[in-house]
């Protein structure tokens, strides 16, 4: 008898009604046997929970009392429940039926393996990969991200070239697949963080433990991305420029993370003069407002040294990945 881990699928919610509207359907549609669909709704002003208790009855609703954005707002919904395996789906994702099926059994077959990611297609042109993920996230030697298939905003066409199961460093929270057990030992997300690069500093913290985190090209997703703040949003520069400093501090040793700090703010500084240049004076300011925060964060906690003596390094990227990009004009991760 073939036996199906249950799976909870959680889409977080917050005013986003013309994507569930959108991509619902699809996600109802999933062939998974043993599946829970929730979502869990942060506290929205629209009119999405009465839209999806109308329209998807079958969907079970859970309920923040305010927007706590990406990470904590996972943290408290899914704390709520009971299930094998947790999958974190943005609302603006639409889904194959046999979607799951790949991603469970790879992921079943290897009890070292904590989370994956399906494929990230683009939902605009689904020939073409997506910036949330792509075909697996990697992290630089500074600490910078980026995916096989799109490096900075250099995206690639699937013709193939990732159709293989790969270990990768980070999988993406527009779709990503955790083993609940994994989830509980690691304490889910840094509230923290609030929004972007918590899945990275989750995916870290987990290869800290030495587990593995896994891409599943036989699964495929379209994302149509931005969908609650642009990528030339300043609050969004603010938190990926903060964010990515936090977790380089939690997650390196001590004393790697101090130099490395240092390269960064200079590489950061650097970006912040980009913005400046091409007249982006908010996204500027919120470099520079982001840096201010790190360094005040610092020095109110305690920051405790992190155990690495079981660090999984695959995944890491040990060159710059900006200077390949920007110098050596590199643009396909096959080039590398």
């Amino acid at each position: 008898m073939i036996l199906f881990p249950k799976v909870a699928l959680v889409i977080l919610n917050w005013n986003g009604k013309k994507y569930l509207q959108q991509f619902l359907p699809s996600v109802i549609a999933s062939s998974y046997p043993n599946l829970e669909i929730v979502v869990g709704d942060n506290a929205s002003t629209d009119d999405s929970v009465v839209f999806v208790k109308k329209n998807f009855p079958t969907i079970r609703i859970i309920q923040n009392d305010k927007n706590y954005g990406f990470a904590e707002g996972y943290n408290r919904i899914l704390a709520q429940l009971e299930a094998d395996y947790f999958v974190l789906l943005n609302s603006d994702v639409e889904v194959e039926p046999s979607w799951i099926e790949p991603l469970i059994e790879l992921m079943e077959n290897d009890d070292r393996i904590a989370a994956a990611q399906p494929k990230l297609l683009s939902y605009a042109n689904k020939q073409l990969f997506e910036y949330a993920g792509a075909a697996g996230g990697l992290l630089d030697i500074f600490g910078y991200p980026f995916c096989r298939g799109r490096i900075f905003d250099s995206i690639e066409a699937d013709t193939g070239q990732y159709n293989a199961i790969a270990e990768i460093f980070w999988a993406s929270g527009a779709a990503f697949f955790i083993k609940k057990k994994y989830w509980d030992e690691i304490g889910g997300f840094d509230a923290r963080f609030f929004a972007h690069m918590e899945e990275i500093d989750l995916c870290w913290r987990l290869k800290n433990k030495g587990y593995k985190i896994m891409y599943c090209p036989d699964s495929r997703v379209y994302h149509v991305g931005g969908g609650t703040l642009s990528s030339e949003h300043p609050y969004k520069t603010y938190l990926n420029f903060r964010n990515n400093l936090m977790m380089l501090r939690k997650n390196l040793p001590l004393s790697r993370s101090v130099w490395i700090i240092f390269i960064r703010f200079w590489l950061d500084l650097a970006s912040l003069v980009k913005y400046g240049l091409a007249g982006k004076f908010k996204n500027a300011a919120a470099v520079s407002r982001a840096h201010c925060h790190f360094l005040k964060s610092i020095l109110q906690s305690n920051n405790p040294s992190v155990d690495t003596s079981n660090f999984n390094h695959v995944g890491i990227f040990h060159q710059s990945i900006a200077l390949k990009h920007f110098v050596s004009k590199v643009k396909h991760f096959g080039d590398l």
